[in-house]
């Protein structure tokens, strides 16, 4: 079974430090809490602490995946891209309808496939995303080298 433990630790790797990056849709962030998520949130303030609790009550729902990595890979997916966006993502990897919903068909459809080989597609799927929002917002180029780095990583 994952751990939220491990996950979290290389998903703060990637975020982290206070941002009001005009270009970020979620507007002012802290290690990687956005003000439009949590408009009620005194962002600039946010502690590393106070952003784990959060991405744990909020964002981890991974405990019934078997591999560690693949979970690790899902949940940094959900925390960057949002979480019905990252499992819309993570379905059509899969072939699974891809509602946006991580529920028991979509877990089930995760550990009967090859985790390596299901990293691998995400890594690849997620690279295209990002490249697809450059397309259509040439301005964020200046975000893709670091997207990319994440994606593949």
């Amino acid at each position: 079974m994952a751990r939220f433990d491990l996950a979290i630790e290389k998903t703060l790797r990637w975020e982290g430090g206070y941002s009001a990056d005009d270009l970020d849709p979620g507007g002012e962030t802290n290690w990687g809490i956005s003000k439009r998520s949590y408009p009620d949130l005194h962002i600039k303030e946010l502690t590393r602490d106070e952003a784990v609790v959060i991405y744990e009550r909020d964002y981890w729902r991974y405990d019934s995946i078997l591999d560690q990595p693949l979970a690790e890979k899902i949940f940094d997916m959900a925390v960057n891209v949002g979480p019905l966006q990252a499992h819309r993502l993570l379905q059509r990897a899969l072939g699974v309808p891809a509602d946006g919903i991580c529920g028991p068909q979509t877990i089930e459809a995760i550990n009967s496939c090859d985790p390596d080989e299901l990293v691998r597609e995400l890594r690849a799927t997620l690279a295209e995303f990002y490249c697809r929002l450059v397309l259509r917002k040439p301005a964020r180029e200046r975000h893709l080298r670091g997207w990319l780095r994440r994606a593949l990583s």
